[in-house]
């Protein structure tokens, strides 16, 4: 992430991230918008947790089906935070080999592991279409309330389809358009 000059945060203190600023373009405001959904789930996991057990601890009350509907929210995360962290690059690497290449051979390196990673991601996005398919076929429902599940399999294949599109939008850029990639500055943990 390219620091703008009067970034007053970095310039107070040392090492501190950089002012996050507004997307300028369509692209950048589609992708933050998947990383906000992304977040929004992440925040549905966690209230659905803590209600649990509050509930449970102060009113001796078990919410019905909660712990499938967390389970499926979880998975539904999962796929939305795959989404978030692929066009970043911000996930977790082993980068010995790209640490030791020249600029020309990083650059290589990333679009190969770009296109794998699109591969993969655009396999697992149609084996999950199926999922969503035959679960809704099947009437595959919860048992405590009788929700079907269908719906959490579909909200977590958009979140698939998503990271597709995040992928193929970073492979693009690396291909085409290296210069409008934002670099995730990180300090390593010692």
């Amino acid at each position: 992430m390219i620091s703008p000059p009067d970034d007053k945060l970095r310039d107070r203190l040392p090492g501190a991230l950089t002012t996050r600023r507004f997307a300028s373009d369509g692209m950048d405001r589609f992708i933050d918008a998947i990383e906000w959904i992304a977040a929004f789930f992440v925040g549905i996991v966690a209230l659905n947790t803590f209600l649990a057990v509050f509930m449970r601890k102060f009113f001796a009350v078990t919410i019905p089906d909660y712990y499938n509907f967390g389970q499926f929210m979880l998975g539904v995360l999962i796929f939305w935070g795959i989404a978030a962290t692929s066009y970043r690059g911000s996930h977790i690497t082993v980068d010995l080999l790209w640490a030791a290449a020249s600029p020309r051979w990083q650059r290589i390196i990333d679009i190969f592991a770009t296109l794998v990673l699109l591969f993969v991601v655009t396999v697992q996005t149609y084996t999950l279409f199926d999922k969503v398919v035959t679960t809704r076929a099947d009437h595959i429902v919860t048992m405590d309330l009788q929700i079907p599940i269908w719906p959490f399999y579909l909200l977590a294949w958009l979140g698939d389809v998503s990271a597709v599109l995040l992928i193929a939008i970073r492979t693009f850029r690396l291909i085409f358009h290296p210069e409008q990639m934002r670099e995730v500055r990180m300090k390593p943990v010692e």
